[in-house]
């Protein structure tokens, strides 16, 4: 089902979510579910959107689901940077989609996680993904792109996108 996504100001973006239980399978089949909706949804409107966290409809549990070239799901995420190469990144961000912020990451980063049936797996980003699953996990610890701002100056319009310097 498509739910409503939590936009900037809300005060549940900056909850910190909690470790997702075994025993909550069937509440986290139902949840990544609505996540898949709810981006395909955004995707129809606006254009955009590869992944979204749980937070993000309000189901404050550390659960992403990213859609790409197909569906994955991130339950109890741990990220890992590989070496300390940073990149300068314009972030957007479903729940404020008409905005863009200038902020550093990881070049390369490993996620640890559980799927959908609770088994173990490690996947390793580089640039651009690294950049999503990066913003996506900040998700789950209450943090948004708009925190890490490289400084005051670093906010742009989507139509004004072209005036930023990276």
């Amino acid at each position: 089902m498509v739910k409503e996504i939590l936009l900037l100001g809300n005060p549940g973006l900056y909850k910190a979510s909690s470790v997702v239980e075994t025993r909550e399978a069937g509440m986290i089949k139902e949840a990544v579910g609505d996540l898949h909706d709810t981006l395909m949804d955004f995707r129809k409107k606006y254009g955009a959107g590869r992944a979204i966290a749980a937070p993000q409809i309000g189901v404050f549990k550390r659960l992403i689901y990213m859609h790409i070239d197909r569906p994955v799901v991130f339950i109890n995420p741990r990220l890992r940077f590989d070496d300390d190469e940073l990149m300068d990144v314009l972030d957007d961000c479903m729940s404020f989609p008409d905005l863009l912020v200038k902020v550093k990451r990881h070049r390369r980063c490993t996620v640890q996680f559980k799927d959908i049936n609770f088994n173990d797996n490690e996947v390793k980003f580089e640039g651009d993904l690294s950049e999503l699953i990066q913003h996506e996990y900040d998700h789950l610890d209450g943090i948004l792109a708009t925190m890490r701002a490289v400084d005051d100056k670093s906010f742009c319009l989507k139509s004004q996108k072209h005036q930023i310097i990276l």
